[in-house]
């Protein structure tokens, strides 16, 4: 994709529904935060847009869940899916492992014309990436 975009790649948005042990959840480092990540960004959609920026959220989830969570946050960006962990192989994502599954931990990526140009990673806290992203962007 040509132009300049952010990647903002997350471990996974939490379901409503969902039975999870969020203790356990809640006991690795920056796992939690990835709904507050991505309404961050929601709202500072506008100024990521006025800028010219295309945005992207990039999870580890599938695309029926991704589709699941843009829907339900009410998202003006796109949700990827790396759930076969392919574009995290290839650029060699940080990723940790949750019941066999491996998911990506949060980092940053600004792409111009196609190439990784830059990274914020650690990303902390999640509900800042958006205005940390912004302002590396000198917005």
């Amino acid at each position: 994709m040509a132009g300049r975009v952010v990647v903002f790649a997350y471990p996974r948005t939490g379901k409503p529904e969902a039975d999870e042990d969020y203790e356990e959840w809640d006991a690795i480092p920056g796992a939690r935060g990835c709904t507050p990540q991505n309404c961050a960004i929601r709202d500072d959609h506008a100024r990521f847009a006025a800028l010219g920026v295309t945005v992207f959220g990039l999870s580890a989830q599938t695309p029926e869940d991704q589709a699941e969570a843009a829907e339900r946050l009410h998202l003006p960006y796109k949700l990827l899916s790396d759930a076969r962990g392919e574009l995290a192989e290839a650029l060699d994502l940080p990723r940790f492992d949750w019941h066999g599954t491996p998911l990506l931990k949060r980092i940053t990526l600004f792409v111009q014309d196609g190439r990784v140009a830059d990274v914020i990673y650690p990303v902390f806290p999640p509900d800042a990436a958006a205005a940390e992203a912004l302002e590396r962007l000198g917005g």
